[in-house]
């Protein structure tokens, strides 16, 4: 056994926490419904708390041991719908094991049915402290901590290119690639892909220079965005005419490295199988050129599915028709 951990270290491997949180407006976005970005923010909100509640507020690890606290990975299953007005009991459960170099979590979102404590989401998060360069730490690290600390998030997957990008803005107008990209022509190849070029933006960042969680899932979200009006299926258009609105049924993310701010995001985003005329799973792939080499900085998957509205605030799971089957399962060619 190694030596005893300091109380606040093992506040953070031992305890579990509990906090009520309300999710943000922002994300109440069709009818009285809150979406899957959201819930997730609320998990990382819950594992925030679960810091300050042991005693080592992020704020302070940062100020008094030069250590960055960076979401490594978010796995979230959504179950019951979340509303705007609800009150969510969030319960983090450490599940760090031995010997590993990352600090784990569960997460269990509950709230209120007609009087049953309901669970609307389950996430499995991870934790890694990263050292950070622009300051000098204060005081010696606590106690157990020093093996959850990092020099870097990770050294991600990197290949050789030979592809030169178009200068920044010429294909990366507004919100989406509107015409072949060498990089991310590259990238897709045959595949049942969408490719999105996007400059990192600072508020996409956090500790003064690289990509965090948020970012990533405001990017996963943009991009299916993207993805479907890309293949005839834009998202008014579909509500207004079918009734129809995306519903997150799980989502995953993995930072692999760091994505550094004002960095060119090439993203993927590749329809790994649809399933029954009922769920479709996609894979989100991130990468960043750096010189000749493209490194892949995120990975993670999503799985949709469609509700139907069937009278004004009633939604129930749609089947797919053909014509969105086909648009989903399709892959859609640009001509150069």
């Amino acid at each position: 056994m190694g030596p005893t951990p300091d109380p606040t270290v093992a506040a953070l491997l031992d305890t579990s926490s509990t906090v009520r949180l309300r999710p943000q407006f922002e994300g109440n976005n069709i009818s009285y419904a809150i979406g899957f970005k959201q819930i997730n923010y609320l998990a990382e909100a819950a594992v925030l708390h679960h810091f300050r509640a042991a005693g080592l507020p992020v704020g302070e690890l940062y100020q008094r041991f030069g250590l960055g606290f960076d979401l490594v990975a978010l796995r979230s299953r959504l179950g019951a719908l979340l509303a705007v007005d609800d009150e969510v009991e969030a319960v983090v459960t450490p599940v760090t094991k031995d010997g590993e170099d990352r600090l784990g979590f569960t997460v269990g979102l509950f709230v209120e049915r007609e009087g049953k404590r309901v669970k609307c989401a389950g996430s499995t998060v991870r934790v890694a402290l990263r050292v950070d360069s622009h300051i000098t730490a204060s005081e010696p690290l606590p106690a157990g901590l020093a093996r959850f600390t990092t020099e870097r998030l990770g050294v991600g997957e990197q290949t050789k290119t030979e592809v030169v990008p178009e200068p920044y803005g010429s294909l990366s107008r507004g919100r989406g690639t509107t015409g072949p990209d060498p990089v991310l022509t590259e990238l897709i190849g045959e595949t049942n892909a969408f490719g999105w070029r996007y400059r990192i933006p600072y508020f996409y960042c956090h500790f003064n220079e690289r990509m965090q969680m948020s970012g990533f899932l405001r990017v996963m979200e943009e991009v299916e965005d993207l993805f479907l009006a890309d293949r005839g299926l834009p998202i008014k258009e579909v509500l207004d005419t079918r009734g129809w609105i995306p519903v997150v049924t799980q989502s995953r993310i993995e930072l692999l490295d760091e994505s550094l701010m004002e960095e060119e995001l090439y993203t993927v985003y590749t329809v790994e199988n649809v399933f029954k005329s009922l769920l479709y799973t996609c894979r989100m792939d991130c990468y960043v050129l750096r010189g000749d080499q493209l490194v892949k900085t995120a990975t993670g998957t999503i799985t949709h599915g469609y509700l139907q509205e069937t009278r004004p605030n009633v939604w129930e799971m749609a089947t797919l028709d053909d014509a969105a089957v086909a648009a989903l399962s399709t892959p859609r060619k640009v001509s150069a």
